[in-house]
């Protein structure tokens, strides 16, 4: 899963991209005047990932099917002139990314978004930003290690409090 960083490109086998990161450059396309081609991918994008928040009712045929539905009709909107410049940079951006689109729809364990986990680091960003980051390293690491104690304890239903009294105790147990 990534948000299209080119250093990713090629990590894994199978590679899904964020489709909501996808979504935001289609809006910005359609912003910028595009009315033919990012109001269609836009459209295709919103199918496939309804599609993939429905896979744990799907039989594995359904999702197969899907898969090539969405394949097929995503070769038939890049077939489409973009006709405006933010529409074809677009369209030459999904060409580069062409293949990672639809993984999480034969996939199961893949999601079609990032979001679950930019939502977890979100407080450290907005943290980050609002205190005009770290005076040391000493001082990031402390902050890393906290937020990875209480999002850990999230996970497990416990507070942060009782994440925190557990390692002071020595009883907090990782995953």
């Amino acid at each position: 899963m990534s948000d299209r960083y080119a250093g990713q490109q090629d990590l894994a086998l199978a590679h899904q991209v964020c489709l909501a990161h996808v979504l935001r450059d289609v809006q910005y396309a359609i912003d910028c005047g595009d009315t033919v081609f990012a109001p269609k991918i836009r459209d295709h994008l919103r199918w496939a990932i309804r599609v993939g928040k429905r896979r744990t009712e799907l039989k594995d045929s359904t999702l197969v099917a899907y898969a090539a539905k969405a394949e097929r009709r995503l070769d038939t909107l890049l077939a489409i002139p973009a006709a405006h410049p933010a529409g074809k940079i677009l369209q030459r951006q999904i060409k580069a990314w062409r293949t990672k689109f639809f993984v999480f729809l034969t996939d199961r364990e893949v999601p079609p978004t990032n979001n679950v986990s930019e939502r977890e680091i979100r407080p450290s960003v907005v943290f980050r930003k609002v205190t005009n980051g770290f005076r040391s390293d000493w001082g990031a690491q402390v902050h890393a290690g906290y937020r990875s104690v209480t999002g850990t304890a999230r996970l497990k239903g416990q507070t942060a409090l009782q994440a925190v009294r557990d390692l002071v105790n020595g009883t907090f147990v990782v995953a």
